[in-house]
């Protein structure tokens, strides 16, 4: 029961994160543009136009994301409660793997509308 609640809390700090830089993202992008923090990507760092929307349309898809995989999540490791260790951690393995997946899915439809707003130079598209 120890290790099963461990694992739980594990797997639960992906969908936490989500939803906390997702929300941030979303109500307010960092500052300045950076190499250290924030949604980084080459059209995203073009100006500061564009890295504010970058950050406004990952932090909302981050933020549905998350929200959804908080209650999947614990849905999933309910069903290994009072499994032995090895099907505890390879469940909770399992689950952390997919969550990664989903970490990683909000960058295509970001850098999608991106590529759709901006130009390569990072001008907005008058013909929108």
């Amino acid at each position: 029961m120890g290790f099963w609640t461990i694992m739980l809390i594990m797997d639960l700090l992906i969908p936490l994160i989500m939803v906390f830089y997702g929300y941030s993202f979303y109500k307010k992008s960092p500052k300045r543009i950076n190499r250290f923090f924030g949604y980084r990507t080459f059209r995203s760092m073009k100006n500061e136009d564009t890295w504010i929307f970058a950050h406004h349309f990952f932090g909302k898809i981050a933020f549905i994301i998350g929200l959804v995989l908080l209650p999947v999540t614990f849905i999933l490791m309910l069903f290994f409660k009072n499994k032995g260790e090895e099907a505890v951690g390879m469940a909770g393995t399992l689950v952390m793997t997919g969550q990664v997946v989903f970490l990683i899915i909000p960058i295509i439809p970001t850098e999608i509308a991106l590529r759709i707003k901006f130009d390569r130079h990072g001008n907005r598209r008058v013909d929108l």
